[in-house]
């Protein structure tokens, strides 16, 4: 049988919420995805574990008796995988996009110093997951623009005004900086809906009259590049940007009139590892964003 840890989280959060619908946005995956991944879990037990019916979902007979087993079962893996770190003496950093902004090799030599023997791991994580690794339990640190899920501490570290990435041969290619009017009409390319107001941000949804119109979605900065420069559509970023994805066939123009992004750390509440504090307190002290404009540079 070939039950895996996120089959076992999927179903508390059903349990839990007793709602697809809600355990799906807790979750940040599709309530159809859902759905079918609590059925798969139960054709492998061979039982129904929740009842639905008129809208309502509540627990079986079945599903009741393995909910305790569930909890202790994923509780186990925590605290093993918890053990495996610590031995390991490896913290691990979550992030969307590259980095930059000269933080990686300050954080590194600030953990080197504070904690010899320690050592930190980057993993990128899908747009499509607003946590960025963190309710999963795939990462111990993030480094995320803002909004964040609810129920993850924050300390903002950086504010950079935010800028569009144009195709080079745009007809707004030439401008120095653009008003959001100028580019509010144009096909965007938008984060997984999954990413929740995360999207509606890159997308300046509070500064629409009309919902925008949509050339595809991305769950990388990869992805969405390629779809810019393809000329297929527009997209929303932070100005530092412009410095860590130049390439030749993207120009970065900055939107003045649109608010600032804003660069956070952020860790789930209530964790208070003394490495996890350092890393933090690193990422605060040390943030060093670029400070030219992007208006004038391609990338």
């Amino acid at each position: 049988m070939d039950v895996r840890v996120q089959d076992l989280r999927y179903f508390l959060a059903v349990a839990e919420e007793l709602s697809f619908t809600r355990a799906a946005q807790r979750l940040f995956v599709s309530q159809p995805g859902l759905s079918k991944q609590i059925r798969r879990l139960e054709a492998q037990l061979r039982a129904e574990l929740f009842s639905r019916g008129n809208g309502a979902v509540g627990l079986t007979a079945a599903g009741a008796a393995f909910l305790p087993r569930a909890r202790a079962l994923v509780a186990e893996w925590e605290a093993a995988a918890e053990d495996v770190r610590l031995a390991a003496r490896t913290l691990t950093i979550g992030f969307h996009s590259r980095i930059g902004r000269g933080l990686v090799p300050t954080i590194t030599a600030t953990m080197q110093q504070r904690l010899p023997g320690w050592q930190l791991q980057f993993r990128q994580v899908s747009w499509a997951d607003p946590a960025v690794g963190l309710t999963a339990g795939t990462v111990d640190v993030a480094l995320a623009w803002l909004p964040v899920p609810s129920g993850l501490a924050a300390r903002r570290i950086a504010t950079e005004d935010r800028s569009v990435a144009l195709p080079a041969g745009h007809r707004l290619a030439a401008r120095s900086s653009v008003r959001f009017a100028e580019i509010a009409d144009e096909p965007f390319v938008a984060l997984p809906a999954s990413a929740g107001p995360m999207r509606d941000f890159w997308l300046a949804v509070d500064h629409r009259t009309a919902p925008p119109t949509i050339a595809a979605e991305a769950t990388t900065p990869d992805e969405a590049y390629e779809i810019v420069a393809a000329g297929e559509g527009v997209l929303l970023q932070p100005s530092g940007s412009c410095w860590i994805h130049q390439r030749e066939d993207v120009v970065h123009r900055r939107v003045p009139d649109l608010g600032p992004a804003e660069l956070a750390v952020v860790w789930r509440t209530g964790d208070r590892r003394q490495a996890v504090q350092v890393v933090t307190d690193a990422c605060f002290h040390c943030a060093n964003p670029p400070q030219a404009a992007c208006g004038i540079m391609s990338g």
